[in-house]
């Protein structure tokens, strides 16, 4: 039986790199996503058989509880709820890995009565100090992400100082804990002085770098769950975590460099905190407002279109509306895609997972650095609640802070429209340039009700 256990590990660990694999391209990703979620159903099959813990029929009755709650929740939960929810999934990883750490700190030491070797020790402590910080500092980003907290970094004198003193305390009481190990008072210092670490880096990280934020916690979760793999001497939840920490890792550098930022940058501030003073914000720019009919005849006789999502088509559930311009236009035989910048919206992909839920093709989906070539020879660049992505800038100048990130080239195209509800500004807290631009028109209002309005002057077109 042991041996069959470990095939099934093996088969699992396979599983979940073949699905990793897939998720990296959009087409593919159901298909990782399910294959995945097999190998994990294979892994926790064999880890309860292994341990004679369920039956079949327990384990049957088991499954289908928790895939009800799952379906609940999947259909309950709205798009633009996805960042916040993963959020929360990543807290929970967290959280479990603690309890694991907990659990068997208290089953050793205070019930079983026998010394917890080296390797087991320090898995334990990495165990509480990770999955403490995942589980706090998932909550605080859900808490700002779904509004209950304020999205601006959250700073006060000494934070960073602050930080550096728990941290040192961790390790301090770290080694007291090995060397203490029937005093329960270590470990659960241990565990406070981890929850205090999550809370305290996470809430001076602004909302325009929730995209790193989430990618980061992410991959702490696998770390997490790597350092309960070795606690529990399971290989198949090291392999997981393991890929699930890499990958992490992996996507955040990505983000970072999508934003032309450090990691330890994000970490130690995020966009808010730098002050937009005149030199950030320039010269009070003018804009030119266009109608529903005016831009649907700029629609009509244009021959290619590039849309730019961002969060503020999420807000406003203008996905499917945007589906019915695209049909509309490909009637009349415009080129008609999509150009998506890696940190728009509130987590990795975002505007891929809206966009597809929408139907719309994949192939329609371009990636910036794929599609900023082709900006100069657009006709029409539909910007749709996007700002700091298409904010020129990030080339032009030197005083902004967001000089020197990748951004989509709109402001090349022959005509830019943009759809906003005002003039708001972006995460970053500074006026956007392209809106002054001569080539740009604002087009404003809820944008699914605008968009729906615009596609009703195409039909009437038609």
């Amino acid at each position: 039986m042991s041996n069959l256990v470990q095939i099934a590990y093996l088969i699992s660990s396979v599983l979940f790199i073949i699905g990793i694999k897939l998720l990296g391209k959009t087409k593919d990703a159901r298909k990782g996503n399910v294959i995945s979620a097999v190998g994990m159903l294979l892994a926790i099959a064999a880890t309860l058989v292994n341990l004679n813990l369920a039956t079949f029929p327990e384990m049957l009755a088991a499954m289908l509880l928790g895939g009800a709650i799952g379906l609940y929740y999947a259909k309950k939960v709205e798009m633009t709820q996805i960042p916040e929810m993963v959020a929360l999934f990543n807290g929970f990883g967290g959280l479990a890995s603690l309890g694991v750490a907990i659990s068997d700190h208290f089953l050793k030491t205070q019930v079983q009565a026998v010394e917890i070797e080296m390797v087991n020790s320090v898995s334990i402590i990495a165990s509480v100090l990770i999955g403490g910080v995942t589980f706090t500092g998932s909550v605080v980003a859900w808490l700002k992400l779904n509004g209950k907290m304020s999205g601006q970094p959250i700073t006060f004198k000494g934070q960073h100082a602050l930080n550096l003193i728990l941290l040192i305390s961790f390790v301090v009481i770290a080694v007291f804990t090995h060397l203490n190990q029937v005093d329960p008072m270590y470990i659960t210092l241990l565990v406070i002085v981890a929850l205090l670490v999550g809370i305290l880096i996470v809430i001076p990280i602004g909302g325009a770098d929730m995209p790193v934020v989430i990618s980061l916690l992410n991959s702490y979760s696998g770390m997490a769950a790597c350092a309960t793999g070795f606690i529990l001497n399971n290989n198949v939840l090291i392999v997981a975590g393991s890929l699930v920490g890499a990958s992490g890792i992996i996507l955040t550098q990505i983000m970072c460099k999508a934003m032309n930022r450090s990691l330890t940058n994000v970490l130690l501030g995020g966009f808010g905190q730098t002050v937009a003073g005149p030199a950030a914000d320039g010269p009070q720019i003018v804009i030119k407002e266009v109608g529903v009919e005016e831009a649907a005849m700029l629609f009509d006789s244009a021959s290619s279109v590039l849309v730019v999502p961002g969060y503020g088509m999420a807000v406003a559930q203008a996905q499917h509306v945007i589906r019915e311009l695209m049909e509309q236009c490909e009637k009349r035989n415009i080129d008609f895609r999509f150009a998506i910048h890696p940190v728009a919206g509130r987590m990795p992909g975002h505007m891929n997972v809206l966009l597809a839920e929408a139907n719309i093709s994949y192939d329609k989906l371009i990636e910036m650095e794929a599609i900023n070539d082709d900006f100069p020879n657009t006709d029409i660049v539909f910007v749709v609640g996007a700002n700091d992505v298409v904010n020129p800038a990030a080339r032009t100048n030197p005083a902004s802070p967001i000089y020197g990130m990748p951004i989509l080239n709109a402001d090349k195209a022959r005509t830019v429209i943009v759809s906003k509800r005002s003039m708001g500004k972006g995460y970053a807290g500074i006026e956007n340039e392209l809106f002054g631009y001569p080539n740009c028109l604002m087009l404003f209002g809820d944008a699914k009700q605008t968009i729906t309005k615009v596609v009703g002057e195409l039909k009437e077109m038609s």
